[in-house]
C-alpha cells in the first residue's frame, strides 16, 4: 500500500470524523482566545445538577487507560492485527501523557485556585477525588479518549453514524475533565489534539502491518476483509 493511495482513501473515508474534530479545532482557539483560565470551570460549576454530577462522575471513566484493553479482547472476535494495536496506542497514550505532564509541569484547577485564594468559590462533586498536583497539562483522559475512539472510528467500516458517536464519546469525557474540576480546557483542547495524532500514527502501522495470514484472523472466524 503506497502513501498516495492510502492518504486519498483515508480522508476520504473519515471525512464525517474529521469534520467534526475541525469544528471543535475552530470553535476551540476561538474560545481559548475569548477566556480567562478557569472561565469555563466556573461556567460548569455555576450549572451544575445533581444528573449531571452523576453522568458525568461515572462517563469520564470512559477515558481510561483500562479500556485499551477490554477493546483489545473485543476486536480479538474481530481481527488479530487491530487487536494488537489497541494495547499499542494505549503505551504511547500513556507515554507521551506523561512526559508531556512532566515537562509542562502545570498546576491542576485545585492547585491553581488554591494558590489564587479562590478554591473557596468551587462546589466540588462528593466522591469524586480532585487532584491537586503539577500534572494537569496535557489532560490524559482526554488524549486517551481521543486517541482510543479516533482509532475505532478509523479501522470500523461503517463511518456516519458511529464516527458521530465516537466523536460525541471522546468529547463528553473531555467536557468531563473540566466538569469535575481536573483540568482546564487548554489541557483538554491539547488532549484531544494529541490523542487524534497518536491515533493517526497508529492507524498508518495498524494499515502498513506487513500481510500476514494470522493478523487477519479472528476468534471468530479465520478470515476477516481488510479495512
Amino acid at each position: 500500500m503506497n502513501a498516495a493511495p492510502y492518504g486519498k482513501r483515508f480522508v476520504q473515508e473519515n471525512a464525517w470524523f474529521f469534520g467534526c474534530f475541525a469544528l471543535f479545532l475552530i470553535a476551540g482557539a476561538i474560545l481559548l482566545s475569548q477566556i480567562q483560565t478557569g472561565d469555563a470551570i466556573f461556567y460548569f460549576n455555576a450549572r451544575r445538577t445533581a444528573a449531571a454530577d452523576v453522568f458525568f462522575k461515572y462517563f469520564t471513566r470512559m477515558g481510561e487507560g483500562g479500556l485499551f484493553l477490554l477493546t483489545a479482547l473485543i476486536f480479538l472476535f474481530v481481527r488479530y492485527r487491530t487487536a494488537l494495536w489497541m494495547p499499542l496506542l494505549g503505551l504511547m497514550v500513556m507515554l507521551t501523557a506523561f512526559t508531556a505532564k512532566a515537562i509542562f509541569a502545570q498546576p491542576r484547577p485545585w492547585r491553581y485556585f488554591q494558590d489564587m485564594q479562590m478554591s473557596d468559590q468551587l462546589q466540588l462533586i462528593e466522591g469524586v477525588r480532585v487532584y491537586g498536583g503539577y500534572t494537569s497539562f496535557p489532560s490524559g483522559h482526554t488524549m486517551a479518549a481521543f486517541a482510543l475512539y479516533t482509532f475505532i472510528a478509523l479501522v470500523l467500516p461503517q463511518k456516519r453514524v458511529v464516527a458521530l458517536l465516537l466523536f460525541a464519546t471522546a468529547l463528553l469525557v473531555g467536557v468531563s475533565r473540566i466538569y469535575l474540576v481536573q483540568h482546564f480546557f487548554k489541557d483538554v483542547y491539547a488532549g484531544a489534539i494529541v490523542g487524534v495524532l497518536l491515533a493517526v500514527l497508529a492507524h498508518y502501522g495498524h494499515q502498513r502491518f506487513p500481510q500476514r495470514a494470522w493478523a487477519e484472523r479472528s476468534l471468530r472466524r479465520k478470515t476477516t476483509s481488510v479495512v
